[in-house]
């Protein structure tokens, strides 16, 4: 809706601090080709970029332990059920890209030559096209610039110098606008938020987090197994003290002792992770929580191929392997559940959703072009951006998303109920108090003492409620919604008349009021009721 154009602005303004240059050209491109009736095209590029990270991750490890342990690591990341948004949501492609054209940076640079970081540096820059968590992987490269200059020299730092420059000038002539987060208490409180962050992967990949879909949480099993991971993964490391990958001996000595150290891969993998949790821990806001759903994809990347890292060219043993591949097993059938639930959770926000626009399309006539769909009245806070007059520009480009009328009237009750409650705003239906009691008493219908056994039907334009004195009347309307009525409005007052104002819209479905009042109810603007 607001990057409609084929300009600068469409494509490099941020959304909140990310550049999304490449998701926004491919999200161009799929509405030119399919509109917007179906996210199934969004839903296939996702699924695509997901298989291609799996893929290289996978390659990755393979390089580094072998082709089942390989595919061990790789399982949880396809069922990773508290990343149930990364998996399910199409709006984060430009999130799972970053990662997909960093895994593939870090393959190219192991080539360890010219043409391998030239490739290296291409990568870097798509992935922070995609989003700005391409920028975690540009610390990660510089680390491995850093510690190969004593072999390969500094000339090799444009790898990482060149997709940073071309960030920052996104960012002093677009990125500069996003609103920022970064607190000294953000950047005080960093380190709890990384030891969340990488707790809350942990449990993510053993299928034991306790972070529900909605409402508050935290990883309480994360927190408990992360210091005894950290200190399990020590022991076993040093006393594989001839694994030649994760320590390396000092061929200059001739005694008994060895001097050990990490692999070099270990440290650009450390890089990128913490600069991921950092940044994020900078920019936290209420809703970005180190154990968000869409970070815990990411996080379970970084986790699984530093481990790798530290375990490389350690011999694996089958018991160790089946073991491992138990646990995994198991943690992806519990993963599997969550991931239902987060299905479940995007099955109610699209009722939701495709009903409050339909609502909106039915109202075109007369809603106000800024009307923007707020939770308090949408039912979800999927729609918050969403503002009538753009949106309908934008169906007239694109085509609908929404229930068709005749798919409303099928659709489930919650959707029926939200769309009667977002029509009585959008076109707005009205209230008139204390009119001119001497007007019309065309189609008029008398509801008896204690409200009629039937819903009056009404027509659009000015409906009258005529209350005899005594107590005031409630009066309720629905249109789509059955067995209720959810539109309440403001008590009718006693010896008085009452204008209720309906629109005409593009519905020829009328509404229907019920009247609750302890006497006879005069209401006059009544429709024919069909046989």
């Amino acid at each position: 809706m607001y990057r409609r154009e084929w300009d600068a602005a469409a494509f490099l303004d941020p959304h909140n601090e990310h550049i999304v240059l490449i998701p926004v050209a491919i999200q161009k491109l799929l509405l030119a080709w399919f509109g917007m009736s179906s996210a199934a095209p969004e839903r296939l590029v996702l699924t695509l970029l997901l298989l291609a990270t799996a893929l290289l991750f996978f390659v990755y490890v393979r390089r580094r332990l072998g082709p089942w342990p390989a595919l061990i690591a790789t399982v949880p990341l396809l069922f990773l059920g508290p990343a149930w948004q990364v998996l399910l949501w199409p709006f984060e492609m430009g999130y799972v890209g970053a990662l997909l054209f960093g895994v593939a940076m870090l393959l190219a640079l192991d080539r360890g030559d010219a043409r391998g970081d030239a490739v290296a540096c291409l990568f870097l820059a798509v992935a922070i096209g995609f989003s700005s968590l391409g920028v975690a992987f540009a610390a990660g490269a510089a680390v491995d610039v850093w510690q190969r200059r004593g072999e390969r020299g500094l000339r090799r730092a444009y790898l990482a110098a060149v997709p940073l420059l071309l960030y920052l000038a996104w960012y002093a002539g677009w990125g500069h606008t996003a609103e920022s987060h970064v607190t000294l208490e953000n950047v005080l409180t960093s380190p709890a938020f990384v030891f969340d962050g990488v707790a809350g992967s942990l449990a993510a990949v053993l299928g034991l987090s306790t972070v529900p879909i909605e409402g508050p949480g935290g990883p309480t099993w994360g927190r408990v197994l992360l210091p005894v991971a950290i200190v399990t993964l020590t022991i076993a490391l040093a006393r594989r003290r001839g694994a030649r990958s994760s320590f390396q001996p000092d061929s200059g000595t001739n005694d008994d002792r060895t001097v050990w150290r990490l692999s070099s891969g270990v440290w650009p993998v450390a890089a990128t992770g913490a600069a991921f949790w950092l940044l994020a821990a900078f920019n936290y806001i209420p809703g970005r929580e180190a154990y968000a759903s869409r970070y815990m994809y990411a996080g379970a990347v970084f986790l699984l191929l530093l481990v790798a890292e530290l375990l490389r060219g350690v011999p694996l043993r089958r018991p160790a392997l089946l073991a491992v591949g138990a646990v995994v097993l198991a943690a992806s059938v519990a993963n599997v559940a969550i991931l239902r639930d987060g299905e479940e959770a995007l099955r109610e926000q699209t009722v939701l959703a495709r009903a409050d626009l339909a609502a909106v399309e039915i109202a075109r006539r007369t809603v106000e072009p800024e009307y923007r769909l707020l939770p308090d009245v949408a039912g979800t806070y999927s729609l918050i951006d969403i503002q009538a007059g753009e949106y309908l520009e934008a169906v007239d480009e694109h085509g609908s998303p929404a229930y068709s009328q005749a798919e409303l009237l099928d659709a489930p009750p919650p959707a029926r109920r939200q769309a009667d409650i977002l029509l009585s705003q959008a076109l707005p239906l009205s209230l008139e108090f204390d009119v001119d009691a001497g007007g019309s008493r065309a189609g008029c219908a008398t509801v008896p003492a204690g409200g009629g056994p039937a819903p009056i039907p009404l027509r659009p334009g000015a409906t009258r409620v005529e209350v005899p004195p005594g107590d005031d009347a409630q009066l309720n309307l629905r249109r789509y919604a059955s067995g209720e009525f959810p539109v309440p409005t403001e008590d009718l007052p006693a010896g008085a008349v009452t204008l209720l104002h309906i629109p005409a819209d593009e519905s020829n479905r009328p509404w229907r009021m019920r009247v609750e009042a302890e006497q006879r109810v005069r209401v006059c603007g009544v429709a024919p009721r069909r046989r």
